[in-house]
């Protein structure tokens, strides 16, 4: 099966405020979660602005992505499937 593309908004207070240890702990113990669910689930890369983390992953379904959040730790508070991509290039490629 073909893994999906989802944006995964996660309610974390203060997120935007953590050091760089502090989210390098934070990424060990997503790292640590995304190795116990193996290939059904990969991190692709997360926006942190303010209380809020972004996060980009491919999965096989939502119900891994839950698996995962309580596996970290992370809520994931909005799981949103991405249909489609647009950027400046679609103007050409239509």
């Amino acid at each position: 099966m073909a893994l999906r593309r989802y944006i995964i908004e996660r309610d974390i207070p203060k997120v935007g405020m953590l050091k760089g240890e502090e989210m390098k702990g934070a990424a060990c113990k997503s790292n640590n979660a995304l190795r116990d669910l193996g290939a059904d689930i990969q991190w692709i890369e997360s926006y942190v602005a303010g209380d809020k983390t972004f996060c980009v992953y491919l999965a096989k379904d939502e119900s891994v992505i839950r698996q995962h959040a309580k596996l970290s730790g992370f809520p994931a508070s909005t799981i949103t499937e991405i249909k489609r991509l647009i950027d400046p290039t679609t103007e050409m490629t239509g």
